[in-house]
């Protein structure tokens, strides 16, 4: 194993835990060297059963032969960072998850109409920007069946560390990719789908409607924190279906929502 021991933030090849920000990790100038963080033992093995390619590891060194003795056989001879957790947590600016980070080699971003292929069941994330929400949305979409989840292009990056940890590695099993923000219903349609915005609107249909279960190919619409959905991506779908409530409550958080809404509307 190549164990390179930390010392300092200038150390080579530790920038990508320290000094880059998301952002950076994401847009390289050269796109085969974009890089995304996983963290955590479990999900950094998530991420390579499902063929992700690792580049190096960030690891407290008593999981050396703890929690990532496993990943290490795993992972060839890539570099692997170790320090103490102080030392690494004065590093990355954070104490790591269960002690293990990995930086991984983005994928290149599939078409649309990969993705979709032979989908039964899509999400589409209009505009969600909350890590905690996007991370949550994928673990959702992956245990409830969903096939593939589309992202437009002002949403936040569902590789994203932290959005990556919360979904307990779901990014990794679902099929997505990026979607344009414009028009994105036709596209859809194009494609052989039926759109349903998740939305409150004086023409909605509890999420429970019959015409919605019948639907072949359905493709679950799911809005902003706060504001939801605009009025003209409403407009556009073929359904808005909202979400029966109780006690006066009026909504659920997106993340929530999206689960009831998954259960209802998967493909049995």
């Amino acid at each position: 194993m190549n164990i390179i021991e930390v010392h300092s933030l200038s150390q080579a090849g530790v920038d990508v835990y320290s000094t880059l920000t998301e952002a950076q990790l994401r847009n390289r100038l050269e796109s085969e060297k974009a890089v995304f963080i996983a963290e955590s033992p479990k999900v950094i093995r998530v991420a390579l059963d499902a063929g992700y390619e690792p580049l190096s590891l960030l690891c407290e060194r008593r999981h050396l032969v703890g929690d990532a003795a496993d990943i290490l056989r795993r992972v060839g001879d890539i570099p692997v960072y170790t320090g103490e957790r102080e030392v690494l947590a004065g590093l990355t600016g954070y104490t790591l998850t269960r002690g293990v980070l990995c930086a991984m080699r983005r994928p290149a971003p599939l078409s649309v109409e990969t993705v979709c292929r032979d989908a039964q069941r899509v999400v589409v994330i209009d505009g969600v920007v909350d890590t905690t929400n996007i991370g949550a949305i994928f673990r959702s979409a992956a245990a409830l069946g969903m096939d593939a989840v589309l992202v437009t292009t002002h949403s936040c990056d569902p590789l994203n560390r932290r959005a990556v940890r919360v979904s307990m590695g779901s990014v990794f099993l679902v099929p997505w990719t990026w979607l344009d923000a414009d028009d994105y219903c036709t596209t859809l349609r194009r494609l052989g789908f039926r759109t349903v915005a998740m939305a409150l609107s004086d023409n909605s249909v509890s999420v429970d409607d019959p015409a919605l279960m019948a639907e072949s190919r359905l493709a679950i619409i799911l809005g902003t924190e706060g504001d939801g959905l605009s009025r003209e991506a409403i407009a556009a779908a073929d359904y808005v279906a909202r979400i029966p409530m109780a006690h006066g409550v009026d909504s659920l958080n997106v993340a929530a929502a999206s689960a009831v809404a998954f259960w209802q509307l998967r493909k049995s």
